[in-house]
């Protein structure tokens, strides 16, 4: 059992915790709770760490059976936990790395595209509520919070599994690719001229959203194929962008469900 704070592989946990650099470095990303666990491919993971009070528990022995795993003293868990009530067990697992053509070479792709996205929760949500749409993948511009931030992953609520996902440098250049693969590309936009629900997202797809504070670049505006408008009553300007992204792809999948 692992006593000690100063036990390397606890420090290296630590460190991976906080800082996305070390993430990279390694390739490899930290996950939380029960969960979660049983949402990880058994591939993915590297290593596992249990608190001595988790092990008390016989289905948590059971939840156990057939994976190596490390005891750790409860005050050391605690302080390898990035939450301030620990669920008794965490893992490393390696990152996930998907490529362009991933996206592009499905059957009328669905995606979304967001641009700079700051918050963990809402793009965790976004992932969640593309998982539930059907969305094909998420592709995410580099200045966009980290997806493997242990407060985006527990948002994601184990769809971090199951949409491809990809960071591009240059969001643009992946415009010019997916309209060359015959793929529309729609902007949330307060100066969109049609509402969201007027267009035809049954053909090739792509919703973009821009950040929380700002909204969409201009420059992302005006390279998009079109420019749709959530209505909204009231004196609001602006939805969140998890909401706004929600409605949106739930539009996509009533069309396409309509369609089939």
């Amino acid at each position: 059992m692992i006593t000690s704070t100063s036990n390397t592989r606890v420090k290296n946990v630590m460190q991976l915790q906080k800082k996305m650099k070390v993430r990279k470095e390694q390739n490899v990303f930290v996950i939380e709770g029960a969960k979660m666990l049983q949402e990880t491919p058994r591939q993915l993971l590297r290593e596992v760490y249990v608190s001595h009070s988790f092990l008390e528990k016989g289905e948590h022995r059971d939840l156990l059976k057939g994976i190596s795993y490390e005891i750790v003293d409860d005050r050391v868990f605690g302080q390898m936990s990035d939450t301030s009530t620990p669920q008794g067990i965490l893992c490393v697992v390696t990152q996930m790395h998907y490529t362009i053509e991933k996206f592009i070479k499905r059957e009328q792709p669905f995606l979304m595209i967001l641009e700079d996205l700051q918050d963990p929760g809402n793009v965790g949500t976004i992932f969640r509520t593309a998982e539930g749409a059907g969305a094909d993948g998420i592709i995410l511009s580099k200045n966009c919070v980290d997806i493997f931030n242990p407060k985006t992953i527990r948002s994601t609520m184990g769809s971090i599994y199951r949409i491809p996902f990809l960071y591009v440098e240059d969001l643009g250049e992946v415009l010019k690719v997916l309209n060359k693969n015959n793929i529309w590309t729609y902007a949330a936009h307060l100066e969109g001229k049609q509402m969201y629900d007027r267009e035809n997202y049954t053909l090739g797809t792509a919703l973009l959203i821009g950040n929380e504070g700002n909204g969409l670049s201009a420059q992302m505006a005006k390279k998009a194929s079109c420019l749709v408008k959530i209505p909204m009553e009231g004196e609001l300007e602006s939805l969140n962008a998890a909401v706004a992204s929600a409605i949106l792809m739930y539009e996509v999948h009533r069309q396409r469900r309509e369609n089939e």
